[in-house]
């Protein structure tokens, strides 16, 4: 049995088929009036993604032998000799560093290590070239590379989102003609997210029962944000100026410190002092550092990653 799925696929007997009809200018170059190639799969996610790969590596290709039959622009302007076809643009990790040397006053740890992690699997997956050299047929390469290592479609769209920044930067840096490859590059629609459950509360009340048994600074931080719903970093960073216990309104003020920035302009924000964390705060207040987790926030960096893991070992 054979139907359409959409354009460009089909299924037959249960196989996805890519089929695209070849231009009319571009026949001569074909033994048949259209391309058809088996995708090897069942599966509607996988077909989508290898038709649009396909779908661009196409075009690319196409566009190359178009070019071809176009006479040479301004060949009259063309010096004698051999020119210097050498691109001496950026490779992809010296666009990383020098994006990181312009990026300076808001580095943080975590920034730096994300660009040089995802500058890094460009280089692994398409060779450490030339930035310019990317084509879009790279960055759907790209793309499919990253969901086959098991990557989510969020976690995809965030590290093409990093390296897009990457290189407009280092376009416009140095003066670059040309179109960022990884711009405009198709990613599926497809629902692969895990849904985070909440906690249930009879399991809260007994860790919250157990955070105060236990008393010390690892718990705190564990009830500070299991009643205000901090992220760990915002808790982790806070400075003891930040929690105002006094007033009719205990509340903890969550804002931008030189150590610890915030994820958007939006969390900025006052949150209320109840029940756990409540206590907790109380309990930060009565020690002296100036810092509510000074094992993890020293007024030059603050280290949530160090913190997450140390709580998981609990």
């Amino acid at each position: 049995m054979t139907y359409n799925l959409s354009p460009h696929i089909r299924v037959r007997s249960g196989i996805y088929h890519f089929v695209r009809r070849v231009p009319a200018d571009l026949q001569q170059h074909y033994r048949s009036d259209r391309v058809s190639i088996s995708l090897r799969t069942r599966s509607t996610n996988a077909a989508y993604r290898s038709a649009m790969s396909i779908n661009q590596r196409l075009d690319d290709y196409w566009h190359g032998l178009r070019l071809q039959k176009m006479a040479v622009p301004a060949l009259h302007l063309v010096i004698d000799g051999e020119a210097d076809v050498t691109d001496n643009n950026p490779t992809m990790m010296e666009a990383v560093d020098s994006y990181l040397l312009l990026k300076k006053d808001k580095q943080s740890p975590t920034f730096i290590r994300a660009a040089k992690r995802n500058g890094r699997y460009v280089a692994e997956a398409l060779g450490n070239r030339p930035i310019t050299s990317y084509s879009s047929s790279d960055a759907a390469t790209f793309r499919d590379h990253l969901f086959e290592k098991g990557l989510s479609l969020g976690s995809v769209k965030r590290i093409f989102g990093s390296v897009r920044s990457i290189i407009n930067l280092v376009m416009r840096e140095h003066g670059i003609e040309g179109s960022n490859a990884f711009a405009r590059t198709y990613m599926p629609d497809r629902d692969d997210s895990q849904d985070r459950l909440p906690i249930p509360q009879d399991k809260m009340n007994i860790l919250q029962k157990a955070c105060q048994e236990t008393d010390d600074e690892m718990r705190w931080l564990i009830a500070l944000i299991s009643d205000t719903g901090m992220r760990l970093s915002e808790a982790v960073g806070l400075h003891k100026d930040d929690i105002f216990l006094e007033g009719p309104i205990p509340h903890i003020v969550v804002k931008t410190h030189p150590w610890r920035r915030l994820k958007t302009k939006s969390s900025a924000r006052h949150i209320t002092l109840v029940g756990t964390s409540l206590w907790a705060a109380r309990r930060l207040l009565e020690h002296g550092n100036d810092y509510a987790f000074p094992r993890y926030c020293d007024g030059q960096t603050c280290n949530a990653n160090s913190a997450s893991a140390a709580l998981n070992k609990w």
